[in-house]
C-alpha cells in the first residue's frame, strides 16, 4: 500500500511547524518530526438501544463516552513519560489526540445491516460525523477550562473563522488488532475475518473460534451443530452452508466474501469524518490481478482516502488468523508477477556493484527474535567419557524453545560447545524449524564419545538434539520430592551460558564465561 502525502498535508493543522513527510506503521496517524501517538477508540457494540423492540445507535451515551475519552486523552498527554524532551515538547505543543472507533463489523451485526451495502456507508457517515462533531465540541470545553494548544498561533484554528480547541486533531481510526481482543469486538472498521478461524497461538499451536454473534443466533434460530461449526470452518463464510438462511448469510459476510471496491468504499465512509487517517485492510483472493490492485489505488484516490494497504491472500507463509481450509483450491493459476525463487534468483545473480549504482534492492536477511528476560526449562546432565560431567540446558519463551546451551565444567571443550549451543539458539530465534535443527545436530559423532562404553551420546552436538527430543516428548515432567536443607545454585545470567555461579572470595564467579558478581 501507500500515503497520499499531499492529502495528509492539506489536513495537517499546523503547518507553520513543518510538512508531514510520513505516518506511523499502520498509516492511520500522520505525525510531524517527534510527535507522538495518542489514541483511543469507541467500541461501537456497546452504543446500541432498543426502543419498541427496533435496535437502534444510542447517540446519549455515545455522546458521554466521547467527551470522558477526549478528556482522558487529553490529561494521558501531561501525565505520560517521555524519552526525549523534544517528543514531549512537540507531544504537549500540538496536544493531538486521536479518537476512533471499534466493533464497528459487531454493531452493524447487531443492527441487522450487511457490510457491503448502501445502509451500511451512510450508517458509518452519521456515526462518525457525529463522533467528530462531539469530539471537537469537548476539545472547544476542554480550552475554555485549561487553554488552547501552545503552538495554536499560525494554526488553521487561527484565523477569523477559526475557534479556540484543546487539541489539534481529535479523531483517527486506528487497527485495534490488540485492543479488539481485549474488549472481545471486531477490530476497528473491518468486516469479520471470518465466522470460524483459526488463530495461530504460541508453539505453532492453533485455536478454533467462532464468532460469538453467530453462535447465538444459531442457538437461537436453533441450526447450531458442531457438524455445521466444522463445515464452516472449512472456508470461513456461510456461503455453501444450506442450514442458514439466506438472510444472515448477508449479515454475516466476511472480508473475503466483500470485493475491494466495498472495502475502500466504506475506508472514504469515515474518512469524511476523520481528522488524521484510518487505518484498514483491503483484502484481496488470491487469484487477484496486478490490474485488480490498481483499480482498488485509484478508486481510492479518487474517493479521498488518505492511503490505502491490501493484503493479497496466501502472499505470505504464516498468517495472524487464516481459516481452515480444509478442500484443495481449484482455483486457475493466475501470473501476477515474479515468483519468489525467481525474486531471490534475480537478486544473487545481480553484480554488488550494480545494485549500489542502480538501487537495487538485495535480499533480506532473518533476524533472530530478542530473547526474553525470564524464561523456562530444564537442564539435563550426561556423562561424556574422557570430558566428564555434561549438562545440557533447554529454555522456552512463549513462542516455544529459544535456546539450548551446554555447560561442561572445566574438562570438556567449552569454546566449541559455546559455538555449537549460541549458533542452535540464533537459528530456533530467527524461525528456523526445530526439527530442522535437531536432525543436523543429532548423529554427530566424536571419537571421545565412542570409546566410553558408558557414555550414552554420540557427541556434545548429539547431546544437544537428545535433550531437544526429551524436551519436546515431556519427559522432563517430574514431581520434586521438597527436603530441607540450605543448597541451592545461582546459575549465570548472562545470555548463551547458562553456566553454574561459584561462590569464591564474596564474590559469584561462572567458571564457563567468566561473568561475575560482588555481594
Amino acid at each position: 500500500g501507500f500515503i497520499f502525502l499531499d492529502r495528509l498535508n492539506k489536513d495537517n493543522p499546523t503547518p507553520n511547524l513543518g510538512q508531514i513527510e510520513s505516518t506511523n506503521p499502520c498509516g492511520e496517524q500522520p505525525l510531524l518530526p517527534y510527535e507522538a501517538c495518542n489514541l483511543g477508540s469507541t467500541n461501537l457494540a456497546h452504543m446500541v438501544k432498543e426502543e419498541e423492540g427496533i435496535k437502534k445507535v444510542d447517540y446519549d451515551k455515545l455522546k458521554r463516552i466521547v467527551h470522558t475519552a477526549v478528556r482522558f486523552l487529553d490529561d494521558v498527554i501531561d501525565m505520560s513519560r517521555y524519552p526525549l524532551g523534544k517528543i514531549m515538547k512537540m507531544a504537549r505543543g500540538t496536544r493531538k489526540i486521536g479518537l476512533g472507533v471499534m466493533g464497528y463489523a459487531d454493531l452493524l451485526i447487531i443492527l441487522g445491516i450487511p457490510y457491503n451495502s448502501e445502509e451500511a456507508l451512510e450508517l458509518a457517515q452519521r456515526v462518525m460525523s457525529f463522533i467528530q462533531d462531539e469530539s471537537k465540541n469537548a476539545s472547544r470545553e476542554l480550552a475554555k477550562e485549561r487553554g488552547v494548544f501552545p503552538n495554536f498561533k499560525g494554526s488553521i484554528y487561527d484565523s477569523p473563522d477559526g475557534y479556540e480547541i484543546r487539541n489539534a486533531t481529535t479523531t483517527t481510526i486506528a487497527p485495534t488488532g490488540t485492543l479488539s481482543i481485549i474488549a472481545d469486538c471486531s477490530s476497528g472498521v473491518e468486516p469479520l475475518f471470518a465466522i470460524s478461524f483459526v488463530k495461530n497461538v504460541m508453539d505453532n499451536d492453533s485455536l478454533l473460534e467462532v464468532n460469538k454473534y453467530f453462535k447465538k443466533i444459531a442457538t437461537d434460530e436453533g441450526f447450531y451443530s458442531k457438524e455445521v461449526m466444522e463445515k464452516i470452518a472449512e472456508s470461513g463464510n456461510l456461503k455453501d452452508i444450506d442450514k442458514v438462511p439466506s438472510g444472515y448469510k448477508r449479515i454475516f459476510v466476511t472480508a473475503h466474501e466483500i470485493s475491494p471496491k466495498w472495502h475502500v468504499r466504506t475506508q472514504a465512509a469515515f474518512q469524511k469524518f476523520v481528522d488524521n487517517a484510518v487505518s484498514k485492510t483491503v483484502n484481496f483472493p488470491s487469484s487477484a490481478t496486478v490490474q485488480d490492485v490498481e483499480n482498488a489505488y485509484m478508486l481510492a484516490y479518487r474517493l479521498d482516502c488518505k492511503g490505502i494497504t491490501i493484503f493479497r491472500d496466501k502472499s505470505r507463509g504464516t498468517q495472524v488468523l487464516q481459516v481452515e481450509g480444509k478442500k484443495k483450491s481449484k482455483e486457475k493459476n493466475v501470473k501476477v508477477g515474479i515468483g519468489r525463487k525467481e525474486i531471490k534468483k534475480r537478486v544473487k545473480s545481480y553484480p554488488e556493484e550494480k545494485s549500489k549504482e542502480e538501487g537495487k534492492v538485495k535480499e533480506a536477511k532473518l533476524k533472530p527474535r530478542s530473547r526474553p528476560e525470564v524464561t523456562r526449562g530444564m537442564t539435563k546432565k550426561y556423562k561424556i567419557g574422557g570430558c566428564g560431567k555434561l549438562y545440557v540446558t533447554v529454555n522456552s519463551d512463549e513462542n516455544g524453545i529459544c535456546e539450548v546451551f551446554i555447560n561442561t565444567g572445566e574438562e570438556g571443550c567449552t569454546a566449541l560447545t559455546e559455538a555449537v549451543g549460541r549458533l542452535i539458539s540464533i537459528a530456533i530465534r530467527s524461525g528456523i524449524d526445530i526439527e530442522s535443527v535437531k536432525k543436523q545436530v543429532k548423529g554427530i559423532r566424536c571419537i571421545t564419545c565412542i570409546a566410553d562404553a558408558e557414555t550414552h551420546v554420540l557427541s556434545c552436538p548429539d547431546a544437544m538434539g537428545k535433550a531437544i527430543d526429551f524436551y519436546l516428548n515431556g519427559s522432563n515432567k517430574f514431581d520434586l520430592d521438597i527436603t530441607s536443607g540450605p543448597r541451592s545454585i545461582m546459575i549465570c545470567p548472562e545470555d548463551g551460558c547458562g553456566g553454574i555461579m561459584e561462590p569464591e572470595g564474596g564474590c559469584y564467579v561462572c567458571r564457563n564465561c567468566g561473568y561475575s558478581k560482588c555481594s
